[in-house]
């Protein structure tokens, strides 16, 4: 089909059963351990760790690699509270100071009775960390920063500065300056990706902890796990100010993709019709300022309605911004939904995208989607593009896309190749039952219906009478199976 990765949900202990992983306990804990001695199950959210072995030698084998959900900028349900001292914020610029250090009580003591000391010996308390939102004492809610003898007197200085500093986000604000923090964190980040033999990392969060910090993990991988300078990371660091994930990028130096904020943002403006010029797009984004680090995607668990990011895409639109991202020449790296290949369910169900032919678009991109590309954005209504193949894949079949806002029918003429005069295209998608002839001078006439997309391609290419039968079927109830994200090749 042509997916070179999974993303995964976070599967470590997080604050129950029920938790999808986010409120992390115990990166350690993979499903194996009954974290407090009481009895409760020791699955996580997403099964026992021996079912995720399994899940990751299944996928290996298949050549998919395991991007791992890496959620190290914080930690919760601790196992007793305990006395540390600090001040409260202002929740609005956590640059300034309300009150005199004092005695606090805090739930930032992590014993980890249930696992012990296997895997790591590592115990966390307050001075672990940075922050968290909560005095015992008091039953005062707030943003209180630690303060203590030798002890960082600060947020992290290389993080987001939105509210003043960005370091705080919730829970118990691990500080990753502290050495023992970052022994414990890099030796976790070795020992799971060999373990699980990983492709990589979706890094949760990383505009709310330090960046140098997350530099030298990664390092660190690179320099003790196996291939580890081809291990993949993408980050979350969710700014729509292209700007900003630029500067972030090249602290990196090409070890970091990032998603691409400011296109999902569009994607959903012009599916409302806040925008309309669709030779106007691109403009903005990362995709388009360094494809070769942006990660393209157009919906994923936090931007779907009613989510803390949320930035829904109409239905109508999908169908057009899966193409943007996945048929170009320089569409950085797509990352598919889980919900949009196979339906969603829960409390506001959605059959798959695409009418169920999401599938179909993956494989013409694997399939067709090579050469040259030759670009029409020269109507702001009707867009297209083609690539004009390459001898090495599907002989040179090549393929075009035009997309349309229209509620009218359009078409658009474009070039694809000399190599194909007199083939006879058709739509892979199979939206448009017409068959389009290139002519003498290997241009076609596509035509695309209202509010569309047509992904036309030889009828003779190989595969092409299977992909244009191809379907998945959604998936029955399965609400408390792991909900993957896909990056295909």
């Amino acid at each position: 089909m042509g997916v070179s990765h999974i993303w995964i949900p976070p599967g470590c202990k997080a604050t129950s059963a029920q938790d999808v992983g986010y409120g992390i306990y115990d990166l350690w804990d993979l499903g194996e351990f009954d974290a407090k001695n009481d009895g409760k199950p020791s699955r996580t959210r997403w099964g026992s760790r021996a079912e995720l072995e399994s899940l990751c030698a299944k996928a290996n084998g298949l050549g998919i690699s395991i991007l791992w959900d890496a959620v190290l900028n914080h930690k919760a349900a601790a196992d007793a509270k305990e006395t540390s001292w600090g001040v409260k914020v202002d929740p609005k610029d956590r640059t300034k100071v309300f009150s005199k250090v004092h005695e606090l009580e805090t739930w930032t003591k992590f014993t980890f009775p249930g696992r012990g000391t296997k895997y790591s010996d590592m115990k966390y308390n307050w001075t672990h960390f940075s922050g968290v939102d909560y005095d015992s004492r008091k039953k005062e809610h707030g943003i209180f920063k630690f303060i203590g003898e030798g002890k960082r007197s600060d947020w992290a200085p290389d993080v987001s500065k939105e509210l003043g500093n960005y370091d705080y986000l919730m829970f118990a604000d691990i500080d990753h300056s502290h050495p023992a923090v970052r022994t414990d964190i890099f030796n976790w980040g070795a020992w799971i990706t060999s373990m699980l033999n990983l492709g990589g990392m979706r890094l949760d969060a990383i505009k709310h902890y330090s960046l140098s910090f997350l530099a030298d993990f990664i390092a660190h991988l690179d320099a003790t796990t196996p291939e580890g300078s081809k291990l993949f990371y993408v980050g979350e660091y969710w700014d729509a100010d292209t700007d900003v994930l630029e500067k972030v990028i090249k602290r990196f130096h090409g070890r970091l993709h990032l998603f691409d904020v400011q296109l999902v943002y569009t994607f959903s403006d012009f599916s409302k019709g806040r925008k309309h010029d669709l030779r106007t797009i691109l403009d903005g984004t990362l995709v388009q300022r360094d494809h070769a680090h942006a990660v393209t995607f157009v919906a994923n668990h936090d931007t779907q309605e009613t989510q803390s990011l949320a930035a829904p895409v109409e239905e109508w639109f999908i169908p057009l911004a899966y193409a943007l991202i996945l048929l170009r020449e320089h569409g950085g790296t797509p990352c598919i939904f889980w919900g949009d290949v196979f339906g969603n369910h829960g409390p506001r169900p959605r059959l798959p995208a695409c009418g169920g032919k999401l599938a179909r678009m993956i494989v013409a991109r694997k399939l067709y989607a090579y050469g040259p590309q030759r670009e029409y954005f020269d109507s702001s209504e009707c867009v297209g593009w083609t690539r004009l193949g390459h001898k090495s894949r599907s002989n040179g079949a090549g393929l075009a896309v035009v997309m349309t806002n229209s509620w009218d029918r359009r078409s658009k003429r474009m070039f694809v190749g000399h190599r194909h005069i007199g083939e006879k295209w058709r739509d892979v998608l199979g939206w448009d039952d017409k068959e389009v002839v290139i002519d003498s001078r290997g241009f076609g006439t596509f035509p695309v219906g209202h509010r569309s997309v047509g992904v036309w391609t030889h009828d003779k290419a190989p595969e092409f009478d299977k992909i244009s039968h191809f379907t998945f079927p959604r998936l029955g109830n399965s609400a408390a199976a792991p909900d993957p994200r896909l990056l295909p090749v």
